[in-house]
This record gives C-alpha cells, sequence and structure tokens, in this order.
C-alpha cells in the first residue's frame, strides 16, 4: 500500500473561509499594490490641474463624470482601508490588540470604518 500522506493537498480556496483579520490582510496588500500603480495616474491629474485655468477646468468636469466619481470612491476607500489597516498591524506590533476578541473587532472596525470615511471624504472634495 502506498504512502499517501506525502502527496500534495488540493486546496479549494472557494471552500476556505478566512476569519475577517485574513480577509482584511489580503485586502490591505491589494490597495497597497493599487495605490502604487495609481501614482502616474494622480501626479498626471495633479500636474494637469496646476498647469493653468484650463486644466483645472479639465480636471472638474473629469471628476463631474459618474464612473470617475466611483473609481475616485473606490480609491479613497482603498486608501482608508491601507491607512486604518496599517494603523492596526503598528498597534499589533506593540501588542496592543492582540487579544482575540479584540483582535477581531478591530478587524471589523477598520473594515466597516474605511468606506464611511471614503464616502466623507469624497462629499468633501467634490
Amino acid at each position: 500500500m502506498p504512502d499517501t500522506k506525502s502527496r500534495p493537498v488540493f486546496l479549494n480556496l472557494i471552500q476556505i473561509r478566512l476569519p475577517m483579520a485574513g480577509i482584511m490582510s489580503i485586502i490591505h496588500r491589494v490597495t497597497g499594490v493599487v495605490m502604487v500603480f495609481a501614482i502616474p495616474l494622480l501626479i498626471y491629474l495633479f500636474g494637469l490641474s496646476l498647469s493653468g485655468a484650463d486644466g483645472f477646468a479639465d480636471v472638474r468636469a473629469m471628476f463631474a463624470n459618474g464612473l470617475v466619481r466611483l473609481i475616485l470612491f473606490l480609491f479613497l476607500w482603498g486608501l482608508m482601508h491601507h491607512f486604518l489597516a496599517g494603523i492596526r498591524y503598528l498597534l499589533i506590533d506593540i501588542d496592543i490588540g492582540v487579544d482575540k476578541p479584540l483582535f477581531r473587532q478591530t478587524a471589523w472596525a477598520v473594515t466597516l470604518a474605511a468606506p464611511v470615511l471614503a464616502l466623507m471624504l469624497l462629499g468633501g472634495l467634490l
């Protein structure tokens, strides 16, 4: 009888149920990558808005588009999530929030507070 314990295990990633902290960690990494790739676009828009009155009007007209507002909201959501999760990880590094109930609560707090803060920032920007 062959030894089946050394065989690789098929992991169905759809069936694995990660805890909220694991999901938040994955989102933190994804938002970091998205923000890095968004830097050239943001630099271009910033430079265009500072080029003169016409460039500023072009950027304002661009932000009047509903699709651009949705993209801006998603970017702000990612930024707020990354910021809040980063603060959470810094606190965990100094042993604050390491206990199991608090660990879960802070993961949920970051996940729920990020879109709320993004909506508040979007309202202030537009």
